[in-house]
């Protein structure tokens, strides 16, 4: 079978991940060529940020995801995809972070990194579309990259998983939950198909996730996991109200994991850092 055209633009996938994480053209960010089919063998390297499009603001200061009631706004329904869009992007280009940052990592690790990276680029397209449905475009509201900030601290394989598959994505199986009930409250039938969609095929994430956990560390432990996740993490902010215990259960997590989680109370030392979920 022949390389499509686009693939031969890269030696090899890692370049296609450079390239991604790098670029400041939203039409790339959406739409990027068709990465090439062979991995390469590269030194391990850690880039310390993305490149941004211009149409991507800064949120301003107090400019958080809308209440329930003023989601009956169709303005307000798509400044809370436009988050949304956002968190998927940056995951997407966090599989590629992870990609370079452990290239010395399982092939099979890597070709799943890979594989999560086109399925977010292509959750941020079914909410940009819907954002343009409901009368916006991308870059009309601020973002902030509150993953971005966080996720590079994590130190190894092991740390990126426990925060982003079975963190991060996971808590994601409760938001998505709840946001489609508040999207089919005020009659976004869409809208909220679209976070129903997006919730079941991040299952499949979360199981990616929960698999290499066990398979690094020969089990499901919840103390494990949570010494895994880089401060300020904490497990405190790696689940909605109520668990998705189901869900969960059905990615691989054992029921002694999703009961500590849920039973889990952070310790006086601290304040929980904000829940991504209320960040622009």
């Amino acid at each position: 079978m022949a390389t499509p055209p686009e693939a031969q633009l890269f030696a090899d996938v890692e370049a296609w991940a450079v390239h991604y994480i790098s670029t400041d053209e939203l039409a790339v960010k959406l739409a990027p060529p068709r990465p090439p089919q062979q991995f390469g063998t590269h030194v391990p390297r850690r880039i310390h940020g993305p490149g941004r499009p211009t149409q991507l603001r800064q949120a301003k200061r107090g400019e958080r995801t809308p209440r329930l009631e003023a989601l009956k706004d169709p303005h307000y329904r798509a400044r809370t995809l436009h988050t949304f869009f956002h968190h998927e992007l940056q995951a997407a280009e966090l599989m590629c972070w992870a990609l370079l940052a452990f290239s010395d990592a399982e092939l099979e690790f890597r070709r799943g990194l890979l594989g999560i990276c086109l399925d977010e680029i292509r959750h941020m397209n079914l909410y940009r579309e819907h954002i343009e449905a409901l009368g916006s475009s991308i870059g009309d509201f601020g973002v902030r990259d509150w993953f971005w900030r966080r996720v590079p601290a994590c130190p190894t394989k092991l740390s990126f998983v426990s925060v982003m598959g079975m963190g991060l994505e996971a808590a994601n199986l409760e938001y998505a939950a709840d946001f489609a009930e508040r999207f089919r409250l005020v009659g976004d039938e869409t809208g909220a198909a679209i976070q129903e969609r997006i919730a079941n095929e991040e299952l499949g994430h979360v199981s990616f996730a929960t698999h290499w956990f066990k398979q690094w560390t020969g089990g499901c432990d919840f103390e494990r996991w949570s010494l895994e996740l880089p401060a300020p993490f904490s497990p405190w902010v790696m689940h909605g109200n109520p668990i998705a215990e189901s869900a969960r259960l059905r990615a691989g997590m054992s029921e002694a994991f999703v009961d500590a989680l849920a039973a889990y109370v952070p310790s006086a030392k601290g304040r929980p850092i904000p829940n991504p979920s209320e960040s622009a």
